[in-house]
């Protein structure tokens, strides 16, 4: 049997919908699904024709933003451990400051297991490059590899969180948040983030 595909209105009422959640959320992370519907233009029952209730949307928005993330962990290439880490945990931020409402609701209890799931291989990417920087003795070794790459991911997890996306210093912030929790002295971080300031200066002027 073939599968016929979304009409194309069908697909525009769609994206509408989570491009207007996202705006909505972003002012009101408590706005109703009848405020997100009118929001887009659109009638609750239309809304209602893409997403079962309130929960099904927002996991639909932290599926679509758990694949840029994942995106953008794959697009991270740096042989050096140290750099790898700075890198993927500024543009991670970049990402995560243009949308914090979607992240702050992706750490909501209620969501958590989803969460994991469709982040399952950026986690896995940060799993295998703290063992590399283990393995090469560019961070700590006191705390098992599965161990220390789950403290990186709860800590940048408390940083996206707490941290003003919009207050100056922010991606420097996350960065060196990470690097420590990985082993790297402030002064370590210091002479990492200065021999390639690329990586917060791009960050710092696209946010």
């Amino acid at each position: 049997m073939t599968t016929r595909a979304p009409r194309r209105d069908s697909v525009e009422n769609r994206a509408g919908i989570l491009d207007a959640a996202r705006a909505t959320l972003a002012n009101d992370p408590r706005a109703s699904i009848d405020v997100i519907a009118r929001s887009a233009g659109l009638s609750r029952r239309t809304l209602y024709g893409h997403f079962d209730d309130r929960d099904a949307l927002i996991r639909e928005l932290i599926s679509t933003g758990a694949q840029r993330f994942n995106a953008i962990a794959e697009s991270v290439t740096d042989s050096d451990p140290r750099l790898a880490l700075a890198r993927l945990a500024a543009r991670l931020w970049r990402e995560a400051s243009h949308v914090q409402f979607a992240a702050a609701l992706a750490l909501d209890e209620a969501h958590v297991e989803h969460t994991a799931e469709a982040l399952a291989p950026l986690r896995r990417t940060v799993a295998a490059l703290v063992q590399r920087g283990q393995d090469e003795g560019s961070f700590r070794t006191d705390i098992a590899a599965p161990t220390l790459a789950r403290l990186i991911e709860e800590v940048a997890r408390t940083v996206v969180s707490r941290t003003d996306a919009n207050s100056s210093g922010a991606a420097n912030l996350a960065v060196r948040a990470l690097l420590s929790i990985a082993g790297l002295s402030w002064r370590e971080a210091d002479d990492l983030l200065g021999t390639h300031p690329d990586i917060i200066e791009a960050e710092e002027a696209d946010a």
